[in-house]
């Protein structure tokens, strides 16, 4: 089954990698500049994009470190990154297909490790968790950014299942005390520093992941018919568009 997910994220991420290339949502977002802001780079550290996608979050990081190395599971979102870092003329950043839950790395390699929405396609974050912890130095930082879920079980169903009717390569978006949880099992002392509301155009959530016509139509009618919970948790609006909540952790490896 772990392999069918990830056969799964290669697919689908393979068909439409061009479109995370230019999205305004991966190439833009108030947590970018927050992910640099809490992991305070001096310039001489060594970094890990971990689900690097398209490289939005690696070369964001590049200008502020020595080396960003972005880790990926498909090769078309890499192509895809190694052109912007072409286009951007930054020559620090390397990226290598690798898988977050069985790292390429020997032990203590780098300084810091970012990922960037990309964490709720791991059908195990416990083991890349443990592997970041693995690779990074000790007293190194993990700075991770993504959609969290409700504690409301609700809510949590609902999110869940719009995501999946949108991307079948979905796995989980955890709450962000359950991310705690598993940072605190993993060795790291880890805290939520920011959280935002990213707002997403309906249109252009789904034609940028190509969700089928099929999805499209049973993701209107899951949300026409929503609990009131979850319209107001979720600011529905008219025309389908509606607004995740981000969170954004700094964890540090402990001794």
């Amino acid at each position: 089954m772990t392999q069918d997910i990830k056969a799964a994220v290669q697919q689908q991420f393979h068909q439409v990698a061009a479109n995370y290339r230019t999205s305004s949502v991966h190439a833009r977002g108030v947590d970018l500049a927050e992910m640099v802001a809490a992991a305070q780079p001096r310039g001489h550290e060594r970094v890990l994009d971990a689900g690097c996608g398209t490289g939005h979050t690696a070369l964001t990081f590049a200008p502020h470190v020595a080396s960003v190395i972005g880790v990926d599971f498909t090769g078309a979102m890499l192509d895809q990154a190694r052109r912007l870092a072409d286009e951007r003329g930054l020559h620090n950043v390397d990226f290598r297909l690798g898988d977050v839950e069985q790292l390429p790395f020997a032990r203590s390699e780098f300084d810091l490790v970012v990922s960037r929405y990309s964490a709720h396609h791991w059908p195990h974050p416990q083991r890349a968790l443990a592997e970041f912890r693995r690779v990074l130095r000790p007293g190194g930082r993990l700075i991770l950014s993504d959609i969290v879920s409700f504690d409301s079980f609700v809510i949590d169903t609902f999110v869940q299942a719009i995501e999946l009717l949108r991307d079948p390569s979905h796995v989980r978006d955890h709450t962000a005390a359950q991310w705690l949880s598993m940072f605190a099992g993993a060795g790291f002392a880890a805290e939520v520093v920011f959280t935002w509301g990213l707002r997403l155009d309906f249109a252009d959530w789904v034609a940028r992941m190509r969700t089928s016509d099929v999805n499209v139509a049973a993701l209107r009618s899951l949300m026409a018919t929503a609990p009131t919970d979850v319209c107001t948790a979720l600011l529905f609006e008219d025309d389908g568009s509606f607004t995740f909540q981000g969170a954004l952790f700094r964890a540090q490896r402990e001794q």
